[in-house]
């Protein structure tokens, strides 16, 4: 397998990854905005000609309202994790449930894995990172994290030291220390405020209908009758 042709199409997955994540930013306002439109079609509502019906299955104002908050809500939400991850990768290793390694251990296979990763950031020149390990994943895994070089953090699972020897070993952090160099890791931790948001907006969505299945709505008795309730259906 040539290296750069591997190379080339990761590049395009990550191109693709990142349109994927923005058609689901647009399904999510067009998911709203239809949902909003068909509860709100035939109401009447108040303006200053009058009464107005709601009959046309194309709303301008509706699809700007439903876009503005759609965006504001996966904006706000990617923006507080962002933020969160302002310490760099010790906050994604954290929030993962990864154990700091301490750089005195003598235990055997953690020493052995302090010493690859100081080989690595030698030959790479960049600073070596905190090192963190997975106890609780008995899988062969490792991940890097962090917004720069000087704040990255490399962790593995429990499985990688107790599963592979020293070649094994030097390779994933190999693979893990070219991350750091590409600038992966920031892609990755933008990526991850948006997932945040997408999913704040769903799980907001989620408690407005959960709430709705203990609420009656009532019809009738006040302009527009049920519109309330319909809008926040």
């Amino acid at each position: 397998m040539d290296f750069f042709e591997a190379q080339e199409r990761a590049k395009k997955r990550t191109t693709r990854l990142v349109a994927l994540f923005i058609l689901a930013v647009l399904g999510l306002i067009t998911a709203g905005y239809l949902a909003v439109v068909a509860a709100l079609h035939g109401v009447a509502i108040q303006t200053s000609d009058g009464l107005h019906v709601r009959d046309s299955y194309w709303q301008p104002d509706i699809l700007a309202g439903v876009a503005l908050v759609t965006l504001a809500v996966v904006g706000l939400s990617s923006l507080f994790k962002w933020l969160s991850f302002r310490t760099g990768g010790r906050a994604v290793a954290e929030m993962v449930g990864a154990r700091a390694v301490n750089p005195s251990t003598t235990e055997p296979r953690e020493r052995q894995l302090l010493n690859v990763v100081e080989e690595m950031s030698i030959a790479s020149g960049v600073p070596v990172p905190p090192v963190y390990v997975m106890d609780g994943e008995n899988g062969i895994n490792a991940f890097a994290a962090g917004l720069t070089t000087s704040d990255a953090v490399v962790a593995v699972t429990r499985g990688t030291l107790e599963k592979l020897n020293r070649d094994e070993l030097q390779g994933v952090i190999a693979h893990e220390f070219s991350h750091i160099l590409n600038g992966d890791m920031r892609l990755n931790v933008k990526l991850t405020a948006i997932v945040f948001g997408i999913l704040v907006l769903g799980l907001i969505g989620r408690s407005i209908i959960y709430s709705l299945r203990f609420s009656r709505p009532r019809r009738g008795g006040g302009k527009g009758g049920g519109g309330v309730v319909a809008v926040i259906a």
